[in-house]
């Protein structure tokens, strides 16, 4: 089951909350994703979260620890993997 690009999603996900989403990550996304949010969660083919809705990170290159067991979106969607950020 693919996961919804919606507003809903993003407020229940952790990634922002992750271990391994450093505050580094999180001052380099910001403007790309403040774009991408005006623009529209489904329009947009990269998303600096929401990682099992889109694709991996560009910027996390190390596991840090996971949230995805965790996270609301993960159950929601009846999820099985985790580190959807590092593949």
């Amino acid at each position: 089951m693919q996961v919804e690009r919606s507003r809903e999603n993003l407020k229940e996900c952790q990634c922002m909350h992750c271990p391994s989403y450093t505050t580094g990550c999180k001052i380099k996304s910001m403007p790309e994703n403040i774009m991408n949010l005006m623009e529209g969660l489904s329009e947009t083919d990269h998303f600096e979260c929401m990682f099992c809705a889109y694709e991996k990170s560009n910027c996390i290159k190390e596991n840090k620890g996971c949230l995805c067991e965790d996270c609301p979106v993960h159950k929601k969607y009846g999820l099985e993997q985790e580190s959807y950020c590092l593949r």
